[in-house]
C-alpha cells in the first residue's frame, strides 16, 4: 500500500475556513438553512463546519446527521449485511435550504441515497452538496458538489482516506491510497 498526502492539516484548516465563507456568502446568516452531514464520515467534516461557522457568525447552525444505509442501490447486493448508523435530524427541513455533507465525494451514490432519505424529514427548498474531495472522473451519476475543498484525478483502484485530529491521528490529513502489488 502507498499511502501520499494530498492535503496536510494546515491545508484543510484554511479549506474549511474557505468553504465556511463560501457558505457565508450564499446563505447569509444561516436562518433558513440547516447542515446535514452524511453517515458516516460526513458527520466529522459537518461537525467542522458547524464550528467554524459558529466561530465566525456568533451563533449555532442547525446540524444533524443522515444515515442512507437502507436507500442505497446496492444494499441487497452486498455479501454481509450493512450496519445502519443513527440519524438525528431535531429540526424541521421542511422549506429549508440543505447543506449535504460529506468527506468524499465518489460515484455520486451516497448522495442518491441521502437526497431519497432526506425526504422522509420533509421536502427541503433546496439542497446543495459540500464535500472535502471531488474525486474527478468517477461519477456513476449525474451529480455535482456545490463547494469544494479540492478536486482529485484518481484512479478506480485508489481511495481517499480523510483522517480527523483526535478520531484515528494526532492532526488532520487526507491522503491518496493506491494499493501496491507486494
Amino acid at each position: 500500500m502507498q499511502k501520499r498526502l494530498i492535503v496536510n492539516h494546515q491545508l484543510l484548516e484554511i479549506m474549511v475556513m474557505r468553504l465556511c465563507h463560501q457558505l457565508i456568502e450564499n446563505h447569509g446568516d444561516f436562518s433558513d438553512s440547516v447542515i446535514l452531514g452524511l453517515q458516516p464520515r460526513g458527520i466529522f467534516v459537518a461537525q467542522r463546519i458547524q464550528q467554524t461557522l459558529a466561530s465566525i457568525l456568533g451563533k449555532q447552525i442547525p446540524t444533524g446527521y443522515l444515515d442512507t444505509t437502507f436507500h442505497r442501490d446496492d444494499f441487497r447486493r452486498r455479501d454481509s449485511p450493512l450496519t445502519a448508523n443513527a440519524t438525528k435530524i431535531d429540526f424541521l427541513i421542511e422549506g429549508k435550504k440543505v447543506i449535504l455533507v460529506d468527506d468524499v465525494l465518489y460515484t455520486g451514490r451516497s448522495v442518491r441515497a441521502a437526497m431519497d432519505a432526506m425526504i422522509a424529514y420533509g421536502r427541503p427548498a433546496n439542497v446543495e452538496l459540500l464535500v472535502l474531495i471531488d474525486r474527478l472522473y468517477t461519477r456513476h451519476l449525474p451529480i455535482q458538489p456545490t463547494y469544494v475543498g479540492r478536486h482529485v484525478n484518481s484512479l478506480r483502484s485508489q481511495r481517499v482516506l480523510v483522517e480527523w485530529q483526535g478520531q484515528e491521528t494526532p492532526e488532520d490529513n487526507i491522503w491518496l491510497i493506491t494499493k501496491t502489488d507486494e
